[in-house]
């Protein structure tokens, strides 16, 4: 699960101003740390299928942040993929 302090600490590196919390470039941060945690559950308990739904969910939305990133921000696109690891969308 992610805590508040998580939350904050990947805000903190990712943000483009100081104030913000809902940028592409966050969600797409948050949403990429959900994913490594409920992956990481997936791992150790194969046959919970509720939390694998999930799992597509979070999946499905940072794709949808990401596209929507590179449409409108490539250079932006391009700097968050790096920071977190991503690969490119295709």
């Amino acid at each position: 699960m992610l805590t508040k302090n998580k939350k904050q600490r990947i805000i903190k590196e990712v943000k483009v101003h100081d104030t913000d919390t809902g940028s592409p470039e966050v969600q797409i941060a948050v949403l990429s740390r959900r994913i490594d945690d409920l992956a990481l559950h997936l791992k150790k308990n194969k046959k919970d299928k509720h939390s694998r739904r999930g799992l597509l969910g979070l999946v499905a939305d940072r794709k949808s942040h990401m596209k929507y990133l590179e449409k409108k921000d490539p250079k932006r696109y391009n700097t968050i993929v790096k920071t977190l690891g991503l690969k490119k969308s295709s």
